[in-house]
């Protein structure tokens, strides 16, 4: 990339991060791990609460003026709509996030999340307002969804580019220990909160896990600001080589390994929403089971996903990147079909076996790896605006959609699941091509993004 598409005219002293003299001791890779895995956890916390509220709650409160079907279909829509928002906070905070650094864009992230989601918590119902109570929904939904587009690439990148290059993948997956994370506080809430009679939960007992979010904002802020700016940044605003126009380089520099890590991103982002949202509302309203069922399996399952998470990123140290992500999607694949006669059995065991498989195993082993491998794919000068525009535009179709499609096609076939199962193994094999045509990066210095890493 040539210097004339970087901006030259940053005010810093070479080697000073804006704000941060350095006299300040750099804090260690650990603690800046554990940062980042904080915050992400409860960032994501409050997205997902939004996941699990579709499959329980928003479908009777937000969206009783349907019936059956359309009610579910209508919640789920809302659902996708946080998705479809989550790139335009990834574009714009990626901007100002390689422009003015990382930590300034995680704060201001973390502060939308928590005030929209407190706000859900006490929005009124459908027999409250009307109309007015599905488009506050929505609107809020997309302030969820424009925070979280932009912390992720902030969140992996505070923890990638603080970590030395053969522990990469273990201390970059702190950041993505923050999705099951989230996912086990959400899931952990709604199960207490369960326990209320099913009227005093409708009335008030679900808000509550929305409100918690004011005093997790509170929690997460105080551990971010004790955190630098990175020294991979530092290192670009110190050779003055800051991009002025960082879409516009990351679009002409590198746009194929763009495109194949979108597609490395569907097993992941399929995976985790038919495990965690889909499958609980099919569960609780298809097949009218108690919905403790289902929650305690995805407790569990996210619960081994934290732990799985990390062990996948050390691993891919050693292994490869592309060694243990082709293990986690090849073992998605093949899970397919398992998973609907699990379902299907109507059994708690079985329902368990299928979440605790698919949100702790497969997620874990697929998710572990990829902090470490899209951030080694591009240069640190577009780094966050390539890794925000890679998970949160994909995201829209690998994420978002899926529990729409997923009821889709339920609907419309003979209410089982075997067609959702034909679209877990397409989405499978959509990523393992993708991860076959880009290169390995274990090890890859950052500064020099374009050295191809040895064959593993």
């Amino acid at each position: 990339m040539s210097l004339s598409t970087r901006s030259t005219s940053d005010p810093s002293t070479p080697g000073e991060v804006p704000g941060q003299g350095l006299e300040k001791v750099p804090p260690s890779p650990r603690r800046v791990a554990i940062a980042s895995a904080v915050g992400a956890t409860i960032e994501w916390y409050d997205f997902f609460l939004y996941g699990t509220a579709a499959g329980l709650v928003f479908d009777k409160l937000f969206f009783n003026g349907l019936d059956g079907p359309a009610a579910q279909i209508a919640a789920f829509g809302t659902f996708a709509v946080g998705f479809v928002a989550r790139p335009v906070g990834g574009l714009v905070f990626g901007h100002f996030g390689d422009r003015v650094g990382r930590k300034q864009m995680l704060l201001l992230t973390l502060l939308i999340m928590g005030v929209g989601t407190a706000a859900i918590g006490l929005l009124p119902s459908y027999d409250q307002i009307g109309v007015w109570a599905p488009v506050l929904l929505v609107t809020l939904r997309v302030l969820q969804g424009i925070g979280v587009g932009g912390e992720y690439g902030g969140a992996v990148l505070l923890a990638v580019e603080y970590a030395p290059a053969r522990r990469r993948g273990l201390f970059g997956s702190a950041a993505h220990v923050g999705v099951p994370g989230g996912l086990f506080l959400a899931a952990s809430a709604f199960s207490v909160v369960s326990l209320l009679p099913d009227e005093q939960f409708l009335a008030w007992g679900w808000r509550l896990c929305f409100l918690s979010s004011i005093v997790l904002l509170a929690i997460g802020a105080y551990i971010r600001l004790q955190v630098m700016e990175t020294p991979a940044f530092a290192k670009v605003q110190e050779r003055r080589e800051v991009s002025s126009v960082p879409l516009r380089d990351l679009l002409r520099a590198q746009p194929r390994r763009l495109l194949l890590g979108m597609g490395t991103r569907f097993v992941e982002g399929f995976t985790f929403n038919l495990y965690s949202v889909y499958l609980l509302a099919y569960v609780v309203t298809d097949l009218g089971l108690p919905r403790s069922w289902a929650l305690e399996g995805i407790v569990v399952g996210a619960f081994l996903g934290v732990v799985l998470v990390p062990v996948a990123g050390a691993l891919s140290d050693r292994l490869g990147r592309k060694r243990v992500f082709s293990a986690g999607a090849t073992a998605a694949l093949l899970f397919a079909v398992p998973t609907v006669l699990l379902v299907q059995s109507e059994s708690r065991l079985g329902i368990f076996v299928a979440l605790v498989g698919g949100l702790g195993v497969l997620y874990g082993v697929v998710y572990g790896p990829l902090a470490a491998y899209w951030s080694e794919l591009f240069d640190t000068s577009y780094r966050y605006t390539a890794l925000s525009t890679l998970y949160q535009v994909s995201g829209v179709v690998a994420s978002g959609l899926t529990p729409l499609v997923a009821a889709w096609l339920v609907a419309r076939g003979d209410g089982t699941l075997w067609w959702v199962s034909a679209y877990a193994v397409g989405v499978a094999l959509v990523s393992l091509v993708s991860v076959r045509l880009l290169p390995e990066t274990a090890g890859r210095d950052l500064d020099e993004p374009w050295r191809v890493a040895a064959p593993r």
